[in-house]
């Protein structure tokens, strides 16, 4: 019920948001005298606030479409190489022949789209050869495709690393980070001839009890039986995956907002003022940034229940207790694949050593094969997008991935 009445919330809202919107195309219209007064600035500002408040986002678009080899500007294409019901391999094609090494970016699932990533993946592209995996909303999977669980994302993972072939890295960010090392390391315990040559592992909760956030209390803090009578839904009958219970994306992204409500507010009122002003690059800048961000998509409830039960509340991975489909997940079982950890500052999602616990775990790694590095006054998101990432994070990376390739 939930769900239909969030829906309907916004069908009754969406008028006032057409309204709005005609408001800011006829200010916006050069002819109208007074169009630069200061009342019609205000006007102005409150429609545009008013239009995105009752707006429904839809996926964004990755929008690379070129990128620079060597110093030359090449075309860039997007591809899917292999599709599954709840994810699309997605290939960044270049117009160049340079030989380059193959990267298979592990996007997260936890509410918003795989393009949250796409600061990540146009830094990449100048020196990889750049796959990430594209989530697919789970309200669009219709029932007949089946469940899709915290296994099946391993089994994801390895069919995606086989697909890709030898000598492939990986990088997995945030919540993928632990059924990323899972796959590894199951295919490690087989001897699998498509193990990757490395692994980077950037700010997941390995280990979440090493230094417990907000969100990692919050799990521990209620029953499994909590989070399923809470916000587990069923998806509405209007929509391809009628009736498949889902954990919605806007119960996440509000509990996202809810975490850091000051600066969200503090945002969209810097916005209001820029618009007022007529800073049109700094309003650009901010809807850029929340047109992703309240872009969000539905998770299977079977998967985001095992994430909560396994990673957060009995955290079995890091007692050495995770077992997958029969068999059990050993990290140090690794000896082929080696590991870089990436950690921000101030991260208050995954914090400082709960992503570098992996070392601990992959103990059959020579010191030699083991990388960290801690991004200083980056927080959650500023360790794979931003200028933290592009200048400081982003070359260690691929150091790293240059002396395994």
């Amino acid at each position: 019920m939930a769900y239909q009445l969030y829906d309907l919330h916004h069908t009754m809202l969406r008028p006032f948001g057409w309204m709005a919107e005609l408001t800011r195309r006829t200010l916006h219209h050069p002819y109208l005298p007074g169009t630069h007064a200061p009342a019609a600035r205000l006007a102005l500002a409150g429609a545009a606030l008013v239009e995105r408040a009752t707006r429904r986002f839809p996926k964004p678009e990755f929008g690379l479409h070129e990128t620079t080899v060597n110093g030359e500007r090449v075309a860039v294409s997007e591809r899917v190489v292999l599709h599954k019901p709840f994810c699309n391999l997605l290939h960044f094609q270049k117009g160049t022949d340079v030989a380059q090494p193959r990267v298979l970016i592990v996007a997260p699932m936890s509410g918003h789209h795989a393009t949250l990533l796409r600061g990540t993946v146009e830094a990449m592209l100048h020196d990889h050869d750049v796959y990430i995996t594209d989530w697919i909303d789970a309200r669009l999977v219709p029932m007949t495709a089946g469940s899709f669980d915290f296994d099946d994302y391993i089994d994801y993972v390895i069919g995606f690393l086989h697909h890709l072939g030898p000598n492939t890295h990986v990088m997995a960010v945030c919540q993928p980070t632990v059924p990323t090392l899972a796959a590894v390391s199951l295919m490690a315990a087989a001897d699998d001839p498509m193990q990757p040559r490395s692994m980077v592992l950037m700010g997941g909760p390995i280990d979440p009890s090493a230094n417990p956030t907000a969100p990692v209390e919050l799990a521990m803090s209620r029953s499994l039986s909590w989070f399923e009578r809470s916000v587990i839904s069923r998806v509405p009958v209007y929509y391809p995956g009628a009736m498949r219970r889902v954990y919605p994306g806007f119960v996440q992204l509000t509990g996202f907002m809810s975490m850091n409500l000051d600066r969200h507010i503090n945002a969209h009122l810097a916005l209001f003022r820029d618009l007022v002003r007529g800073d049109g690059e700094s309003a650009a800048a901010h809807e850029r940034f929340y047109d992703e961000y309240l872009s969000v998509m539905d998770l299977t409830a079977e998967f985001y229940l095992q994430t909560i039960d396994k990673v957060f509340q009995r955290q079995l991975l890091a007692k050495g207790e995770l077992v997958s489909r029969g068999r059990k997940v050993e990290p140090s079982a690794i000896r082929k694949t080696a590991l870089m950890t990436v950690e921000g500052e101030l991260d208050d999602i995954s914090a400082p050593a709960q992503t570098v616990a992996a070392h601990r775990l992959c103990s059959g790694l020579p010191e030699s094969m083991h990388r960290n590095h801690l991004q200083e006054g980056a927080g959650h998101y500023g360790i794979f997008n931003g200028r933290r990432w592009r200048e400081q994070v982003m070359p260690k990376v691929r150091e790293f991935i240059r002396e395994r390739d």
